[in-house]
């Protein structure tokens, strides 16, 4: 069962989501106002990190997207960001951070469902207000990969093994491990790291070098 942690200074959207993941069989494990609560009860009951950390992505306290995000991923969960839609910049900001997503307040609570899905089943998150938050700030999204370290990356992210991407590409299965490594380094310059293919999958669809998948497109389409 995936174990989630809710934090958000509204009690009345926590009762809603705790509602939701009860009827969904997701094991709510903490549900507070502040990320300093949720890793004080980390600490004090020495419970394993939740799965997925639903986060609003403005808590009353003081502290800023990013430590909030950054300390949630360090921890060891993943974050998905709850919030209202018009706030990109934030939304960019805790996307760079390290969250795995973003799923409107405005959206049906089945859809934070589903994101919760996603996220615990190490799959890429990509809705409409991820794509508004990517695409409302080019340099966000730009990592300035040469012609060739995009075709690597596109192939790989793509899911490919490296040595077929290789073959596939003519080149020598070091040129393409080395290809891939300066992509990933050239994400981390740019503070988007892609430590893992999933990573890696994620950003090759932000930055429009893979399309995303038609169905994820009608879902997003439909409010996911």
């Amino acid at each position: 069962m995936t174990r989630v942690a809710l934090i958000d200074d509204h009690e009345s959207v926590r009762l809603g989501l705790e509602a939701a993941c009860a009827r969904a069989r997701k094991d709510v494990v903490f549900s507070g106002s502040n990320v300093a609560a949720y890793v004080n009860w980390r600490i004090a009951s020495n419970a394993a990190p939740a799965d997925v950390v639903v986060l609003d992505l403005t808590l009353g306290d003081g502290t800023t997207v990013t430590e909030n995000v950054r300390r949630i991923v360090l921890d060891g969960s993943s974050v998905i960001i709850h919030s209202v839609a018009d706030r990109p910049a934030a939304v960019r900001e805790a996307l760079s951070a390290g969250a795995a997503g973003v799923v409107s307040k405005a959206s049906r609570i089945d859809d934070v469902i589903v994101a919760i899905r996603t996220v615990a089943n190490g799959e890429p998150l990509n809705n409409v207000e991820w794509a508004s938050a990517v695409e409302g700030d080019r340099a966000f999204a730009d990592a300035q990969l040469s012609a060739r370290e995009r075709d690597v990356l596109r192939l790989y992210a793509a899911g490919l093994p490296l040595k077929v991407v290789a073959d596939r590409l003519g080149v020598a299965y070091s040129t393409a491990k080395e290809n891939i490594t300066r992509v990933r380094v050239k994400y981390v310059e740019v503070g988007r790291p892609a430590p893992t293919k999933v990573d890696l999958l994620r950003r090759a669809m932000e930055d429009g070098i893979l399309a995303r998948p038609a169905t994820e497109v009608d879902a997003g389409g439909n409010g996911a």
